[in-house]
């Protein structure tokens, strides 16, 4: 057996808020979006997360939501072609009202920065030669 696909589901406290702010960040949006749900299209392999409202979330995990204010579920990293790509998009993010939670860094062979998008989930745009 092989899977086809593999995506992420997180909560939003606001489907409006988010889905504008990966839109001003450039993904596009994956299809209709409902009363539930915000589905964000990430990368050229087709990476969706689906953000659905907080109770439609908590409803099908069976469990509460993460504290993000001060606990981190899981950071997805995003990867850049160049350290000037992290650099753009280090702005792009600012702009876009992301929270930096790790400024821009030489990380080992790699140059990566982190950041929050506004419900708390943590992502880090990474440039790591060769990959």
């Amino acid at each position: 057996m092989e899977p086809e696909m593999i995506w992420a589901n997180l909560a939003s406290n606001d489907l409006d808020r988010t889905t504008k702010f990966y839109t001003d960040l450039g993904f596009k949006t994956n299809g209709n979006r409902t009363h539930e749900l915000s589905s964000i299209l990430f990368s050229k392999g087709k990476f969706v997360i689906n953000f659905f409202i907080k109770t439609r979330f908590e409803e099908s995990a069976r469990s509460k939501t993460a504290n993000l204010e001060n606990e981190t579920e899981i950071i997805f990293s995003i990867s850049a072609k160049s350290i000037e790509e992290v650099d753009q998009w280090y702005v792009k993010v600012k702009e876009a009202g992301g929270k930096i939670y790790s400024e821009p860094e030489k990380f080992e062979k790699g140059y990566t920065f982190g950041f929050a998008d506004p419900d708390g989930h943590k992502f880090n745009f990474l440039y790591w030669p060769g990959m």
